[in-house]
């Protein structure tokens, strides 16, 4: 007795009976249907591999014809491996910007303290940079993130990006030792006017009429809190204003830097470079500006304000720590998103740090004054979102 066995995908047609009824007829086929373990209809030599759906097992032999069918099984292993890799993604990420708003909350807080009792804003930015500068060697010589191999060329490109780095940074601490911290974030929602201004000058990026349209409120209600802040102060403004040119110009810099892949170096080492290279250049700066004022007599005078030698130095320590940890928590997730994503959560971030300053200090507030920053925000937040639509080529 021969048997022969046939597998078939669900598109393959049943033998169909000739124009008498039966293809023999002295063999009057019979079917049987019986329900069998879900499996997998493998054909070989296919360059399909395999095929999921619906079998069918045709016998034949001399008594007759049975058919067994059955269902395939769907592999959902690979799609829950998709769904727990896709929530862990996201968990991770809730982390990080998480981590990322609260180093900003820390930091703001904690140098606006020392700044009110030590106003040196020059030596408290060098000495933020110089503990950068040995977190980053620590994370070196740990091998935390592989070190790089610099040339020539490529210090050469880095150093307009240091110089920019190391001026907005201590343009952002003398502004935030003349006003309140609300208003020298609320001037710095001015950055995407920059951003949008340098990349069309420098870039040759025509704006859309949406990202245009979007720095209308920026601008507005930039100038409406300005025009109703409290403690306003012209040095605080022309140095938060400041600080927004030198920081997009970095950023607009950073960005033609990275369009050379050979000489293009990952964010992190990126910044890390930058931090050393503004550290050994602000750091003779401010000496020749400032003096010397790491010494007893104008830690006394610290001290005299409310804070002692202690907490000054505690208090400078962890806020040089928040400030280079939530830049190097912002540039790990920028690597992990889009720049349109991290934009609207750098966005938040402002929000976040304005709103816990406000709490903390309990900064005195008009209606307008929180109007105006409100609508300089949602100008923003709007900014990041129409970054999407692409501007036309000029």
């Amino acid at each position: 007795m021969q048997s022969t066995a046939l597998a078939l995908s669900p598109s393959t047609s049943f033998l169909k009976p000739g124009p008498h009824g039966s293809s023999n007829p002295r063999i009057r086929p019979t079917v049987h249907l019986s329900c069998i373990k879900p499996r997998k209809a493998l054909v070989s030599g296919s360059s399909y591999g395999s095929i999921t759906g619906p079998t069918v097992l045709l016998l034949h032999s001399n008594g007759g014809l049975r058919c067994k069918a059955g269902a395939a099984s769907i592999p959902e292993s690979a799609s829950e491996s998709e769904k727990s890799r896709a929530l862990v993604r996201t968990l991770q990420l809730g982390s990080m910007f998480s981590i990322w708003y609260l180093l900003n909350i820390y930091y703001n807080i904690y140098n606006k303290q020392v700044l009110k009792v030590f106003p040196f804003p020059a030596t408290i930015t060098a000495f933020q940079f110089g503990f950068g500068t040995l977190m980053v060697i620590l994370m070196w010589t740990l091998n935390l993130h592989k070190r790089p191999k610099l040339t020539r060329s490529q210090f050469a490109a880095i150093l307009p990006l240091a110089v920019a780095h190391t001026l907005g940074n201590t343009l952002t601490n003398i502004s935030l030792g003349k006003v309140a911290v609300s208003f020298t974030h609320t001037i710095k929602a001015m950055e995407p006017f920059f951003t949008v201004l340098f990349s069309a000058l420098f870039l040759g990026e025509r704006p859309s009429f949406w990202v245009l349209s979007s720095l209308i409120p920026i601008v507005g209600g930039v100038a409406l809190a300005s025009f109703t802040e409290a403690s306003f102060n012209w040095i605080g403004f022309y140095s938060a204003m400041a600080s927004n040119v030198t920081n997009q110009s970095r950023n607009v810099l950073s960005k033609k830097f990275m369009i050379n892949k050979e000489e293009a170096l990952d964010n992190i080492n990126l910044f890390s470079i930058m931090t050393i290279t503004s550290f050994v250049l602000l750091t003779p700066a401010a000496i020749w500006a400032e003096g010397s004022k790491f010494i007893p007599s104008y830690l006394q005078s610290a001290a005299n304000q409310g804070l002692n030698v202690r907490e000054l130095c505690i208090r400078s320590v962890f806020a040089a720590f928040c400030f280079h940890t939530y830049q190097q928590v912002s540039y790990m997730i920028l690597e992990m998103v889009n720049p349109v994503t991290h934009s609207v959560g750098n966005c938040v971030k402002r929000v976040v740090v304005i709103v816990s300053s406000v709490i903390f200090f309990q900064t005195p507030a008009s209606p307008i004054n929180s109007l105006g920053t409100a609508v300089a925000l949602s100008g923003v937040f709007l900014y990041s979102r129409v970054k999407r639509i692409k501007a036309p080529k000029p």
